[in-house]
């Protein structure tokens, strides 16, 4: 959609501008210690916020500026030891034996306007333990109960169905039967950094909620899950107990940071609900006729007694896309029934099929980002479906338009229900690893409160460049909305810094976010 191109194109100035020259604050003369930390063998644990993981891919120079790597770095100076990554073989990851796998995005321009572009990844996985051990463990799409799982690094369990193991763990697992948590513990680590329950609620977040919330289920079985399911809390919380444990037992000190809102990256806030514009040349010469076309469909609502699903596009303001939303009453026979002898059964048959559960969006459902491609374009499968039903070319795809005159999947869109669902478990997550910090005396990074702060219009600020959520222009988030730049990364590890120092009285030095790589503009 051309707003997407908007965005991509107001971001250049602010993205290309460099605040180097801008940081001119003294550096005081503070020893750096470790204080009551031993920072000598770190090893960080997590998903892929932890490994490096940006714009939809591992890859080298990403993983060379994650958090725990900057991390690690400022832990030299305070006794810190050796801190090895499995580094990708390239800079563009991905997986080329793999299906599912791409490179990274990259900004391209494609038809006179920015926008990203996966590339083709090239590599094969391949298992690199043996140049290990590693102590960036973090391993991109683990859950809470994948770190103490065995087996998730064997190459043999990419091939089940489901999957019972991970490729990126399967590149440096030290044998088929281990798990990541094992792993961990035999390097003897005398401190940890542990980030890990984001993907437990995402994974529903970012299919539009199309998952099962088993906080609702009570279900406590995690290997029957789905990808796009909501973790129990209790499984959660047993989980991360269970890696507390042995991370402690061998006499580590650590710290563990929380897990942020769903709301506050641009993967859920960057494509408005609202984007159907008067002014767009494409989609004004089809109000009329759409609010001619939906009128007797408004009347039969009206009838029914559901008005508030009434659809209709404004000539002088934005309208509202039309999305399916599966907490609605499906009134499907009704439409069907009511339309029948002024349209004909099989046209009525249509509507209430189409219109059956739909609505306008309204400001509190989140549109994820990958609808920005499909917003107000014609849905192929739904263009042949009708077409094979008898009708015209023209007639199906008037009735095709995504977001128009056809529904947004319910990929596309997070209901304010589904919302709700989401925010409440991290809730839940949150209060459980507040207490697990508290229960093993390790610091805690609440990156919940300090990432709403990243996505209010003030930002967070250092050294008079400003850092928001915002896509693009923002500079922290990378080009999936959902993972951290360079920048990013370099704010989150200052995060980790302010925890470490406050819990183990250690001076490790902050960052400055400006001399990490941002979002490269061609």
């Amino acid at each position: 959609m051309k707003h997407l191109n908007k965005i991509l194109l107001a971001a250049l100035a602010i993205t290309t501008f460099s605040c180097n020259e801008d940081f001119d604050h003294p550096i005081e003369d503070i020893e750096i210690t470790s204080g009551d930390a031993d920072f000598s063998t770190y090893i960080a644990l997590g998903n892929s916020l932890t490994s490096g993981y940006r714009d939809n891919a591992l890859y080298k120079s990403g993983q060379e500026n994650s958090y725990p790597n900057i991390l690690a770095g400022l832990m030299k100076a305070a006794g810190g030891g050796e801190f090895k990554i499995p580094y990708m073989p390239n800079d563009i990851g991905g997986f080329s034996n793999l299906t599912g796998f791409p490179g990274k995005l990259e900004l391209k321009i494609v038809d006179g306007s920015l926008s990203p572009v996966a590339t083709t990844a090239t590599a094969t996985l391949d298992n690199i333990s043996a140049a290990g051990p590693y102590q960036n463990m973090g391993v991109p799409g683990a859950k809470s109960y994948h770190l103490i799982a065995t087996g998730y690094g064997s190459a043999a369990g990419l091939l089940t169905s489901p999957a019972t193991a991970n490729p990126y763990f399967v590149r440096f697992a030290s044998s088929a039967t281990t798990s990541v948590i094992a792993d961990a513990v035999s390097q003897k680590p005398t401190f940890f950094s542990l980030w890990i329950g984001n993907n437990d609620v995402l994974g529903y977040a970012t299919s539009g909620g199309v998952g099962v919330d088993h906080n609702e289920t009570n279900n406590l079985v995690p290997s029957t899950y789905g990808s796009s399911d909501i973790s129990n809390v209790n499984v959660v919380k047993a989980s991360i107990n269970e890696e507390l444990k042995a991370l402690t037992a061998v006499g580590a000190k650590g710290v563990i940071a929380n897990i942020p809102s769903v709301s506050s990256v641009p993967y859920f806030t960057t494509v408005p609900y609202a984007p159907l514009s008067p002014s767009n040349t494409t989609f004004a010469p089809l109000i009329d006729e759409l609010n001619a076309t939906y009128a007797g469909l408004n009347q039969v609502f009206d009838a029914l007694g559901y008005s508030e699903r009434k659809i209709s596009f404004s000539k002088t303001e934005a309208s509202p896309v039309v999305i399916y939303d599966k907490d609605l009453t499906d009134i499907s026979a009704q439409i069907t029934a009511a339309l029948t002898p002024k349209v004909g059964a099989a046209t009525a048959a249509l509507y209430g099929m189409t219109y059956g559960q739909a609505r306008q969006a309204t400001k509190n459902d989140l549109l994820v980002l990958s609808s920005s491609s499909v917003i107000g374009k014609v849905d192929t499968t739904r263009l042949s479906n009708l077409m094979a039903a008898g009708l015209s070319q023209e007639t199906a795809a008037k009735l095709s338009i995504v977001g128009v005159s056809y529904p947004m999947v319910d990929k596309y869109v997070l209901t304010e229900k589904e919302t709700a669902k989401a925010e409440a478990a991290v809730l839940k997550y949150n209060a459980a690893i507040a207490e697990l910090a508290d229960s093993y005396n390790i610091a805690l990074v609440d990156t919940y409160s300090q990432m709403q702060k990243l996505s209010s219009s003030t930002g967070i600020k250092y050294y008079g460049q400003t850092y928001t959520t915002t896509y693009i222009s923002g500079g922290a988030f990378s080009l999936d909305g959902i993972h951290l730049t360079g920048n990013g990364y370099a704010i989150v590890a200052n995060m980790f810094v302010d925890a470490i120092n406050a819990k183990y009285n250690s001076t490790l030095r902050k960052v400055y976010p400006a001399n990490y790589p941002g979002i490269a503009i061609p």
